[in-house]
């Protein structure tokens, strides 16, 4: 995905950055009627950064997370009420930085049961989303986007009438390259490289 360099960085210029925040996500799968689903959030209109926008639940590493792993289901338990009882995570996806606010996520991808009562977190998120693995994959695309007064263009997945770029659309096009095509049992990631 050639757009995902948005803004473009000159690789000859100084890093004025600070050290990149470390975080972690949990990209929550699970099968349905012999589909498998994504289970997604939108964030909340109101919140300092990425308002509105479609992610994974997650966030940064607090002190007390023994590693990136606790950090994306203590996460998820607190964003959407996913219990940690109900997660088995299946494998790693790249980190993916974030251009704006300088964090480096790291991906957990696991399996979930079907049909979890959601609790959403009133201060985060304004609502789950579960996705078809097959509409996104279809709904690939590149959209035009204004951000903080610029306009560009990236690409993204669109389902519907939810747009997923950014990071979380980076994380799902490394997803999609590394599941194994299983129709009708639970998803696999094929090894790295």
């Amino acid at each position: 995905m050639s757009a995902f360099t948005w803004p473009p960085e000159d690789p000859a210029a100084p890093s004025t950055r600070p050290e990149p925040v470390a975080a972690a996500v949990l990209v929550p799968l699970y099968v349905s009627q012999d589909t498998p689903h994504l289970v997604l959030t939108r964030r909340r209109g109101d919140l300092r950064r990425h308002a509105g926008e479609i992610s994974f639940p997650g966030g940064r590493r607090d002190p007390q997370d023994g590693d990136l792993s606790e950090t994306a289901l203590r996460e998820a338990e607190e964003e959407i009420g996913l219990p940690r009882g109900e997660v088995a995570i299946i494998g790693r996806l790249e980190a993916t930085s974030t251009f704006a606010t300088n964090y480096v996520i790291h991906p957990f991808v696991a399996t979930i049961p079907a049909g979890v009562a959601w609790e959403l977190s009133p201060r985060e998120v304004d609502t789950v989303l579960e996705l078809p693995l097959d509409e996104i994959r279809a709904g690939r695309t590149v959209v035009e986007l204004t951000r903080r007064g610029v306009t560009f263009r990236t690409d993204a997945y669109v389902v519907g009438e939810d747009t997923i770029w950014g990071a979380t659309a980076r994380i799902i096009e490394h997803l999609l390259a590394r599941l194994q095509d299983r129709p009708g049992a639970a998803p696999v990631l094929r090894e790295d490289g």
